[in-house]
């Protein structure tokens, strides 16, 4: 709404749609289209309407409890945590009913704010003593 307004801003200074569109690194064809709309409907015009396409398959619960299941096997504990796509496809469809193909879980998981950069899992009984000591270069 933002670029919106601010093209229109633009507009009604007197430059021109090209000018516009180069300065707010859009294309013309987009300022174009919001100059039209603004002069058709108004500021209420340029507000963002619902899109078209396909409805999520996960809804707002079915989301919540998917990020709870991610967190509690992979969350930022000491000992650390391994999910892969292919256990969280697999949790999905037993939990919903729902078969994601495997690119549509990670860009799921992203859209949900989970990244798949983690820190490296440490075994249980994992020794920092024993690691110091096998070390060939002591510190």
């Amino acid at each position: 709404m933002r670029m919106r307004l601010l093209a229109l801003a633009h507009f009604q200074d007197g430059k021109s749609r090209t000018k516009i569109a180069l300065s707010l690194k859009v294309s013309r064809t987009s300022v174009n289209k919001w100059v039209k709309t603004f002069l058709e409907e108004g500021l209420a015009g340029l507000q963002e309407k619902p899109r078209t396409g396909r409805p999520a398959y996960l809804i707002g619960k079915q989301k919540t409890q998917l990020a709870e299941y991610i967190e509690q096997r992979a969350g930022n504990t000491q000992v650390g945590g391994r999910l892969t796509g292919a256990d969280i496809h697999r949790y999905i469809q037993s939990e919903f009913g729902k078969n994601y193909y495997p690119d549509s879980i990670y860009y799921l998981l992203n859209h949900m704010g989970f990244s798949w950069i983690t820190l490296r899992s440490k075994h249980p009984k994992q020794s920092i003593d024993s690691q110091e000591a096998f070390k060939k270069i002591p510190s």
